[in-house]
């Protein structure tokens, strides 16, 4: 079945590269220029994949409301910030909103596709039945890495896909210290130090609301992350 990617870009001549681009990469395309009508759309059905720029036109954080708008609607779809803005603040909010990726628009094509090839595939995982392989479990903590599903004792814990292998990856291996090299590595994704703080924070804060007392990742200063067996 043919994977379903919207793209929200409101530059015309952009948004018609990246279309065509992303068309001859196999993919549909269902192009927006404005917020509005990116939602209404994504009311009645949520794409496979979205592709999103930050400012659209006169609504220049519309795409930080929109990537809020659409993780709120589905914990899973992939979301992806393609935007010229490439400050720290931007890139951090945009994660912290719940975006899988942040990338530049100096991006090369290739290296896009391989992008959204990455989450497709992470995506993938959560259609198969889990094996017994497939689940991890440490303490509390459920991991179904084919449903990509977490649970803390009986509670679901809505992660992204990226947060989901930072996790898998932390409790692999308990009290093993992950740095942000093998982090990106599992979570297959290239950020920067940063970026994986951040993401760390979403996890943490995920969890803590299912249980004030949650501190199963602990930080080693200079070093990385370690998830810690109560």
């Amino acid at each position: 079945m043919t994977r379903r990617i919207a793209l929200v870009e409101d530059d015309p001549s952009i948004r018609q590269n990246y279309t065509d681009a992303l068309k001859r990469a196999g993919y549909e395309v269902q192009a927006f220029a404005d917020r509005p009508t990116a939602q209404r759309t994504f009311a009645a059905r949520l794409p496979d994949l979205a592709i999103i720029d930050i400012g659209l036109g006169d609504d220049i954080d519309g795409g930080f409301t929109l990537c809020r708008d659409l993780r709120a609607a589905s914990g899973t779809v992939p979301i992806v910030f393609l935007s010229a803005r490439d400050s720290d603040f931007d890139v951090v909010s945009g994660l912290r909103l719940g975006a899988d990726d942040y990338l530049t628009k100096d991006v090369s094509i290739p290296q896009l596709l391989a992008r959204i090839a990455a989450l497709f595939r992470r995506a993938d995982a959560a259609t198969v039945a889990p094996a017994a392989e497939d689940l991890l479990h440490r303490g509390r903590l459920g991991l179904d890495s084919k449903r990509m599903m977490a649970t803390w004792g009986d509670q679901p814990i809505g992660l992204t896909v990226t947060e989901f292998w930072m996790v898998h990856s932390l409790a692999r291996h308990p009290g093993h210290v992950k740095d942000r090299d093998q982090l990106m590595r599992d979570a297959e994704m290239v950020v920067d130090d940063g970026t994986i703080t951040s993401h760390v924070k979403r996890i943490r804060k995920k969890f803590l609301a299912v249980d004030e007392k949650f501190d199963a990742i602990e930080t080693v200063y200079g070093m990385g992350y370690r998830w810690i067996e109560g």
